[in-house]
């Protein structure tokens, strides 16, 4: 008896010594990453190793690793986790056209994150929205105005996209030799930009020009430059679902571009692929699919369910499970999840880092910086306040919260209504009124109209909001499953304009609020005003009063084409970039790609003009000087576009360089550009590879896509 007590003993001392040794292994920082992933991976059974798999996951409690949920957002701050810093929508931090503000940006979003997971895993809350995998940026390309998602984005331009979510991606891993700040997420791969109504059964067709040149090309630089992590879309393209795409996951992602992170499915997409797109028969066959493809975590629970039964039918070995597992346990490791706080450089970050004075400063500038001055009739803007004793705020998106928001957002206990930031601005000694003034269908009944009439200035923020455009489901009074049907704002607004013009001839300014393009003719014969503010964040309301009294000058730049009509497009479900966007679309617009008033005044002159020639591996460097004749300090965003020899299916023209400059009042600055010549190949469709194309090229400065302030040809030879 006594024998059989001292061998049970001995081997319970011996496995503990062997687990606790294994545990000391995967939990030694000194150790490689790829070791520690190993060694981990040596000890799960091979259900815990699918369950973590999944993006709900329970964790394995007998190795003391608890309980993780996946699904974090973080487009415009931290999102659905309480209170954190709200920053302007996607759409209008690409109209800052200012990667360096959006980095900055970008690194309070994973403060905050950080912060808030340090005072959740305190309390032993192991939440979703509470993590430290953030499922943002959204760089899809804005290919077509009636696309309800398209407020998530960086806009049309695929150059501007790129470097909008490369420097947000930076400033969410942050820059430590070791440890992420948190991980960042391109989505969704690929050729993602609508119809909503259709997403999960839609097939997107397009030919490798347009998939390489456009639809790739951003998430291409975002793996160049180290994102952790690529999200496959809900879709299909060319007949094959993205979830289980050889051509983009095991081709091009992994193959060609060498990408070394975690691939996580769009929620519930697996599903789609044997429900909905029907090429497939089971879930389970799905299931086998996706881990084959590259497919490495499931936003669902299908992969949890379905890949034991993979197993069992040989569709998947266990090899298959570790080599699809491996890239999961890579970031858990770079995150620090398995180290001392003590080594991890991000956890003493805490509440007094949510939310902060610098965070709301930062929110209102970029408020500030994305707002676009459309229409300055007679230079109203800025205001002198000592003309005007009275005003009236009025439009239903003037007190409106969700006008504020946009999708995908987090709430603070300070957002700042355009209503009330321009009644703090005005001051104590300006009578200033409210009065709503209209809703959203109602074309005749107003309010608001006696005041209008009896004030000095009205100012209207009128235009859409995230219930009538945005995401299935999201948009939930949208009349197109969250696509617009056409780029009219409400009926409604457009009457009560008319009516308070009708009215008086007093000055008003109109305020829009929306995520996309916009019919802004409707309006513009009632308006002597018109300023483009998008989903502002919950400093929108200061920005736009910093902007209207003359605090600071308008400097947003449009990051999408406004058009007339949809009827000028091709069909929305036509992925061909042919007649699409500034780079393709030859006819009259309302207002170009990269439009935007200013209250300076700038000309531009050469001070290093392009060489005569160039070689395929050499850089086009040149500078200019910007000159503001006008007695107000302001930004100008110098934009560089090139025009390509005349071969067939090259852009008009493209954005390939720009920045962002302040000039001080009647002063100068000198902005210097440059051009990698690499930057300039095509997508030879017949050798199925890049190629830089000899010819003449035109570079083109100016304000705008449309602008040509400056030109000066070269030859790449």
């Amino acid at each position: 008896m006594i024998k059989i007590k001292f061998s049970l003993i001995s081997l319970m001392l011996v496995s503990c010594i062997y687990i606790c040794n294994a545990q000391e292994n995967f939990r030694n920082p000194h150790l490689t990453v790829q070791t520690r992933v190993a060694q981990l991976l040596s000890e799960l059974t091979l259900e815990e190793k699918i369950s973590l798999m999944g993006f709900n996951n329970n964790g394995v409690p007998r190795l003391d690793i608890p309980k993780y949920n996946w699904w974090n957002e973080a487009l415009h701050g931290v999102a659905r986790a309480g209170n954190a810093t709200v920053f302007p929508q996607a759409i209008g931090l690409a109209a800052t056209f200012d990667d360096q503000l959006i980095h900055e940006i970008a690194d309070i979003i994973s403060t905050e994150a950080r912060a808030k997971y340090n005072l959740a895993i305190n309390k032993n809350r192991h939440l979703q929205y509470m993590g430290l995998s953030f499922w943002s940026p959204n760089i899809n390309l804005f290919r077509d105005p009636r696309w309800g998602r398209g407020q998530e984005t960086y806009g049309e331009d695929p150059f501007l996209t790129s470097k909008m979510g490369v420097a947000f991606m930076q400033g969410l891993q942050g820059d430590d030799d070791h440890y992420l700040k948190v991980s960042a997420t391109a989505k969704h791969l690929a050729v993602h930009s609508g119809p909503e109504a259709d997403r999960h059964k839609f097939n997107a067709v397009v030919d490798e020009k347009d998939l390489r040149e456009t639809y790739l090309y951003a998430f291409e630089k975002m793996v160049d430059a180290g994102v952790e992590s690529v999200m496959c879309a809900y879709n299909r393209v060319n007949n094959e679902p993205c979830c289980t795409s050889e051509t983009l996951l095991e081709g091009i992602l992994k193959g060609e571009w060498n990408f070394q992170g975690h691939i996580v499915t769009d929620c519930w997409a697996l599903e789609d692929i044997y429900a909905r797109h029907k090429v497939m028969g089971s879930a389970t066959e799905v299931a086998a699919a996706a881990v084959k493809a590259g497919v490495n975590l499931d936003c669902s629970n299908l992969m949890q369910a379905e890949l034991l039964p993979a197993m069992e039918k040989g569709l998947l070995t266990e090899e298959d499970i570790d080599i699809a597992l491996a890239p999961n346990l890579r970031t858990l490791f770079k995150l620090g999840f398995f180290d001392s706080s003590e080594l991890v450089p991000y956890s003493t970050l805490g509440a007094t880092q949510i939310h902060s004075d610098r965070n709301i400063a930062l929110a209102r500038r970029a408020a500030a910086e994305s707002m676009v001055l459309l229409k300055n009739e007679n230079q109203l803007l800025p205001l002198n306040a000592d003309k005007y004793s009275s005003m009236v705020i009025v439009g239903s998106n003037s007190g409106a919260l969700d006008a504020m928001l946009g999708n995908y957002h987090g709430i603070s206990g300070n957002i700042v209504t355009y209503a009330e930031g321009i009644a703090e601005a005005a001051g104590p000694e300006t009578a200033v009124q409210y009065d709503m003034g209209s809703n959203y269908t109602d074309s005749t009944h107003f309010g608001g109209v006696w005041a209008s009439e009896t004030s000095d200035l009205t100012i209207a923020v009128i235009g859409l909001t995230p219930v009538l455009e945005g995401e299935e489901g999201d948009a939930f009074l949208a009349d197109n499953g969250g696509d617009k049907k056409d780029l009219s704002i409400p009926q409604a607004h457009i009457a009560f304009l008319r009516k308070l013009r009708s009215k008086h001839n007093k000055p008003i300014i109109t305020v829009i609020t929306a995520g996309s393009a916009v019919d802004v003719s409707a309006i513009e014969p009632y308006s002597d005003a018109i300023i483009m503010a998008w989903y502002s964040g919950e400093q929108g309301g200061n920005a736009l009063a910093d902007i209207i009294f003359g605090k600071t000058s308008p400097s947003g730049k449009l990051p999408i084409t406004f058009y007339k009509s949809f009827d000028d497009l091709p069909s929305y479900s036509n992925y061909e970039m042919q007649g699409r966007t500034y780079r393709y679309y030859q006819g009259q617009v309302q207002y170009p790609f990269g439009f935007g008033l200013s209250y300076g005044n700038f000309t531009y002159q050469w001070t290093t003009e392009p060489k005569e020639k160039y070689k395929k591996d050499e850089l086009v460097e040149i500078s200019v000087t910007v000159k503001n004749a006008s007695n107000y300090t302001a930004k100008e965003v110098v934009q560089a576009y090139i025009k390509y020899p005349q071969i067939e299916r090259m852009p008009i023209k493209e954005l390939k360089a720009y920045s962002k400059v302040e000039v001080q009042a009647n002063g100068q600055q000198t902005v210097s550009l440059k051009i990698p010549v690499s930057e300039l190949r095509k997508w030879d469709l017949k050798k199925k590879q890049w190629k830089i194309y000899p010819g003449i090229y035109t570079i083109i400065l100016g304000s705008d896509s449309k602008d040509d302030k400056l030109m000066a040809s070269f030859r790449i030879h």
